[in-house]
């Protein structure tokens, strides 16, 4: 199992956000998460990618317990095999694109000449090779994104977790981006989870998670 989670429970102050959530997803599958605003989807979705601890309840990934290791073990653990796309692309404006998706691997101490290599390779396959010194203000909303997803695969991670990610994109760009998952999924048989309020998304998606009121309701 690539991801599974054990009655996990999230609190901010009195107001309890998540009740309990069970879910175990394969490796290579292809879930999104939906439901209504505030049915907890993000913060569940932080929750897995370790940038969020639980009140309670256990989240394995790999078999690794992740939440039983210290800070340091966790930040590099979720640098090497979780990568994130998010709505809103966090691109470094002063930094060109091929900059920006190097970034992950430097911080893991990655080599230099090897992490540039891959990261034109990654562009290329993104339909980005000849926007690799481009900085983002020069980019389109839909470049951006694609960007955003060649950072989250630069130090080839088991899971991607997407929220929202064709969010702010139009339907061109937003058509591109779902079947670019698939593709990525074909090359890489990478696990990925995107929180999405889209429902051609949610429908070519291997299969569901609906959210409400903090719980998974089928």
């Amino acid at each position: 199992m690539m991801i599974e989670t054990r009655n996990i429970t999230m609190n901010f102050g009195d107001l309890q956000v998540l009740k309990g959530i069970d879910v175990s997803i394969q490796k290579g599958e292809i879930v999104t998460l939906v439901g209504p605003s505030g049915a907890g989807k993000t913060t569940f979705l932080h929750i897995m990618g370790t940038l969020l601890y639980p009140t309670s309840g256990e989240v394995m990934i790999n078999g690794n317990k992740v939440y039983g290791l210290k800070e340091k073990s966790l930040s590099r653990f979720r640098n090497q095999h979780i990568g994130f796309v998010f709505q809103f692309h966090h691109l470094l404006p002063e930094f060109t694109a091929i900059e920006n998706v190097c970034i992950p691997a430097f911080i893991k101490k990655a080599p230099r000449h090897e992490t540039e290599k891959r990261a034109i390779e990654l562009l290329d396959f993104l339909g980005l090779g000849h926007r690799l010194e481009h900085k983002p203000g020069e980019l389109s909303g839909g470049e951006q994104q694609r960007v955003a997803v060649a950072r989250a695969l630069i130090n080839n991670p088991d899971i991607i977790l997407a929220d929202e990610p064709s969010g702010n994109l139009d339907s061109q760009n937003r058509k591109e981006l779902h079947e670019m998952f698939f593709s990525l999924r074909e090359r890489f048989n990478q696990t990925i989870v995107i929180v999405t309020h889209d429902k051609e998304l949610a429908a070519m998606s291997d299969y569901t998670l609906s959210m409400k009121d903090g719980r998974i309701i089928g």
